[in-house]
């Protein structure tokens, strides 16, 4: 009997692979900016900014989630 080798998808978003904006670009073929505008307002995407002080401007990284990552994809193409 063959095992199963049927991988089974995460339910809970915690457990997902999470990408950066830069392998997105790269994986899309388009710049940071734009995977930027795409994802920075979409609900389950993480977001940390840093504390701006006068010296500093905010700076926010985000990751994606992969189920996020599918739905704009998906999104998009229609």
């Amino acid at each position: 009997m063959q095992p199963d080798t049927k991988l089974s998808r995460p339910t809970n978003p915690a457990l997902e692979r999470h990408f950066a904006i830069v392998e997105i670009a790269a994986l899309w073929n388009l710049s940071k900016q734009t995977i930027t505008k795409y994802f920075e307002d979409e609900p389950g995407v993480l977001k940390h900014a840093n504390t701006p002080t006068r010296k500093r401007r905010t700076y926010a990284t985000l990751r994606i989630p992969e189920s996020v990552l599918i739905r704009v994809h998906t999104r998009l193409k229609q």
